[in-house]
């Protein structure tokens, strides 16, 4: 179907306005571009029963986390989100919007979490901070009226990459039993040469020229890229990875590695759900005060967490990825 008008609208302004894409930037000067659109696109904060920034200790360098509590009650579940922007833009604001109205939605604590950004710090940087505060949440649940055994983690685009890198560590370490991952439009492969890649040329929408200067600032080395938890679809298997929600975009670049993700966890036996949303965009899922779409596709995801978190310990869903 055709570009969504309200996406249309602000491509067409962009072109009109002469507004350089990120990649043609400083990193620092993409970095505050990319939150002033975000915070656009996300309108008013939708008010939360709570917010408390928390500082805790990370492989290299304290991390911040930002906890999203709905309702004065404890302990809640908890889904611990990261924010998008390549590994190389974005900050705990970043994700606010779509934290608080998933929050309220889902009726779960939303954990934000901060991570070391590229090119400053590279691979494996973001995974090891993203795994860390996964980890950190587990072991000190109570102290922010968490559900320890009630966990999942999810992300949007590179936030969605590390959302499923760190559900592949948490698998090979044994030490988080996930209960759940929301993968939004994810990268999945670095070297994926796909028909929504090779077709996203637009200088004025995220492109593929968008999606290789990520790369570029994400990997130390171009063999980094071949590393499952950089590029998740290039891992030897995915059985036994909690039960996964992946969304996509019909006019996005990554919009194939996501589904292939997607498909080949289902014929991994992972419980597995695939939503494309037609003539949306790269991004869209933060637009949550501009699109109706978004708001559409933040219920379906707090659908899917209030089943993740309300199904028994026994259940084959649950069970399998916690052997």
């Amino acid at each position: 179907m055709p570009l969504d008008p309200v996406l249309k609208r602000l491509r067409d302004q962009r072109v009109r306005d002469s507004v350089a894409p990120l990649y043609a930037l400083t990193v620092e000067q993409a970095r505050a571009a990319d939150l002033a659109a975000i915070r656009a696109g996300a309108g008013d904060p939708e008010p939360v029963h709570e917010v408390v920034d928390v500082e805790i200790p990370g492989p290299v360098a304290p991390l911040p986390l930002r906890v999203y509590r709905p309702v004065d009650e404890r302990p809640l579940p908890a889904l611990v989100y990261f924010y998008g922007g390549g590994w190389a833009l974005g900050n705990l604001d970043t994700s606010d919007g779509v934290c608080r109205a998933l929050a309220n939605r889902a009726g779960c604590l939303v954990v934000a979490a901060g991570y070391r950004l590229a090119p400053e710090w590279r691979f494996p940087a973001a995974v090891e901070d993203c795994h860390a505060a996964t980890a950190w949440l587990r072991a000190h649940a109570d102290q922010v009226g968490a559900d320890a055994d009630r966990i999942a983690v999810g992300g949007d685009s590179a936030g969605g990459n590390l959302a499923a890198a760190v559900a592949l560590l948490a698998r090979e370490r044994g030490d988080v039993a996930l209960a759940g991952q929301l993968l939004v439009y994810p990268n999945t492969d670095h070297r994926a040469d796909t028909a929504s890649l090779r077709e996203s040329t637009d200088p004025a929408m995220f492109n593929r020229t968008s999606v290789a200067w990520y790369w570029s600032h994400y990997l130390a080395e171009e063999k980094d890229g071949l590393n499952p938890l950089a590029s998740p679809l290039r891992a030897p298997s995915l059985a036994g990875l909690p039960p996964a929600l992946v969304i996509t975009a019909e006019y996005d670049p990554l919009r194939d590695e996501g589904e292939a993700y997607a498909n080949r966890l289902a014929s991994e036996g992972v419980p597995t759900e695939l939503v494309r949303y037609d003539g949306m965009a790269h991004g869209f899922f933060t637009m949550v005060g501009t699109l109706d779409t978004a708001r559409t596709a933040l219920d379906r995801a707090a659908d899917r967490l209030r089943g993740w978190f309300t199904m028994p310990s026994g259940h084959p869903e649950r069970s399998e990825h916690q052997r």
